[in-house]
């Protein structure tokens, strides 16, 4: 295998690909909420898009770099992307692409505010920035501190359906704050289950992490009551008509989710758990399918 391939995969595995539904699903549903949708919306969108995937990267790549540098992802862990201790991406080539992602997004960011001149939403994209830098940068490191899944679930919940739907249309309303709380639940229930495997690794280096600060059985009670959140927010948004009543199709998940809980409850061996991650991103998934093309037929 050549070389050029070996660099290609191991970037491929540095960026989690996996994990950019987590993305696309708030920017579509910021589209969904623009209707009619036509042309301009549409470049806008791909606009944002863009922007928006560089800077998933850049968290990425800089998550690897600081959990890296204070010892986090250490071999006893088994979060992360794992590049820097297979010796696969040098520190240097990924601080260049932490800097230059930032960047580019930057110059995007600044050409939708002019274009749509919305320099307000700036006040989105400076949380949205720190909030990525900062998840686990010293001297912050909210992440250590048991405050990522919150964070996490403004970010990718408020700020990016909001801050779609504002950049697409130049405004702002109501309906995607509102909009916006199942998915950012959603999202924030997959970064909690991804700390899962750590919870031994993550204390011994002081990365006091949601799930480390409840253990592993009240992590498990945590993950219930966020399963809770997750449906009775759709359905309450439903009967406020935030929501159509298509909506409901989101309930079919529900049996995912309780095998969740049953392999958080039975599971001893960590590995085997965090393989098991793609069933809190289908649930993410299938839910924001629903509730996007629910929200796009109306």
């Amino acid at each position: 295998m050549s070389k050029k391939s070996n660099q290609l995969k191991a970037w491929y595995q540095a960026s989690r690909p996996p994990f950019y539904i987590a993305t696309i699903i708030p920017l579509t549903a910021g589209l969904a909420l623009s209707k009619p949708i036509d042309a301009d919306k549409l470049s806008m969108f791909l606009f944002i898009n863009i922007a928006a995937f560089m800077v998933h990267l850049a968290t990425n790549l800089a998550n690897d770099l600081f959990d890296h540098y204070q010892g986090a992802d250490a071999d006893e862990s088994i979060g992360g992307s794992r590049v820097i201790q297979e010796g696969k991406i040098s520190l240097k080539s990924l601080w260049i692409a932490v800097t230059s992602l930032y960047f580019i997004a930057g110059l995007i960011a600044i050409y939708i505010t002019y274009i749509q001149n919305i320099w307000l939403l700036w006040s989105f994209i400076l949380f949205a920035f720190l909030s990525s830098v900062f998840y686990v940068a010293p001297p912050i490191k909210y992440g250590y501190r048991g405050l990522g899944e919150f964070f996490v679930g403004i970010n990718m919940g408020p700020i990016m359906v909001a801050g779609s739907y504002w950049a697409i249309n130049g405004n702002l309303t109501w309906s995607p704050l509102w909009a916006s709380i199942p998915i950012g639940i959603m999202v924030a229930a997959i970064l909690f289950y991804q700390n899962l495997p750590d919870i031994e690794s993550d204390k011994k280096v002081g990365k006091n992490t949601l799930a480390v600060m409840l253990s592993r059985n009240g992590s498990i009670i945590a993950m219930l009551i966020i399963g809770i959140l997750i449906y009775l927010s759709t359905v309450t948004l439903i009967l406020l008509d935030v929501y159509p009543i298509i909506c409901l199709l989101t309930l079919i998940t529900i049996p995912l989710f309780i095998k969740i809980l049953q392999l958080m409850k039975k599971e001893t061996d960590w590995v085997l758990l965090n393989q098991r991650g793609d069933l809190i991103r289908k649930i993410y998934f299938l839910n924001g399918i629903i509730i996007i093309f629910g929200i796009f037929i109306r």
